[in-house]
């Protein structure tokens, strides 16, 4: 899925979080925003994802499927086409690791030939595969929210500070990931940290636009 933003801002109250932004995420490419603390990265990425309106200018989605001509998506059906992963997107806690991911394949199935068993193996994550994730490290937890993006079966990945809570294996961990079963997506990363987006081959600095 390409998207494409065009002069697009936010602003909350009087105060504008970015400007004139303007840029095409194409498909299969990876892309990484980068700024300091607090600059707008993640306003930005939810905008991008459809997730928040923009104050002005426009963002527009579209599919090629095979050799046909590219189709557009309308906003509200963006979503299905995009999974995202962030520290302040909540999981059902309530739930075992088991049926979370189960539950959540009923709405945004997995990639073909991945399992739920499988997915909570690959995250290290098989002897709490029966645990309520409250009970769960906030490590885990976000271990959790990864393979819920990174396993959806979509044509882009939205990820948003994605090491946050993750120790060293775990961020050995997320990168595995990334580079078994994400390279032919679209990628967009949010963050400050290279080790979370030094594979991404384009670069977006927040504090450019503002």
């Amino acid at each position: 899925m390409k998207i494409s933003l065009t002069n697009c801002g936010k602003r909350y109250n009087r105060d504008w979080i970015f400007r004139q932004f303007s840029h095409e995420f194409l498909p299969g490419r990876q892309y990484a925003i980068t700024g300091p603390n607090g600059s707008g990265k993640s306003t930005l990425l939810q905008v991008i994802g459809g997730a928040i309106v923009s104050s002005e200018g426009k963002v527009e989605y579209s599919r090629t499927i095979g050799s046909s001509a590219p189709v557009s998506v309308a906003v509200d059906d963006a979503f299905q086409h995009l999974a995202i992963a962030a520290p302040y997107l909540e999981v059902v806690e309530e739930m075992t690791l088991n049926e979370f991911l189960n539950f959540h394949r009923q709405f945004k199935p997995f990639v073909p030939g991945i399992t739920v068993a499988e997915t909570i193996e690959l995250a290290g994550l098989t002897a709490s595969a029966d645990k309520q994730i409250r009970y769960f490290s906030s490590g885990m937890k976000q271990r959790v929210k990864l393979i819920q993006a990174i396993f959806s079966d979509v044509s882009c990945l939205l990820l948003d500070e994605p090491c946050t809570n993750l120790d060293t294996q775990g961020i050995g961990l997320y990168r595995q990931l990334i580079s078994e079963f994400a390279n032919n997506r679209t990628i967009i990363v949010s963050s400050n940290d290279p080790q979370e987006y030094d594979f991404c081959e384009n670069i977006l600095r927040i504090n450019d636009y503002k």
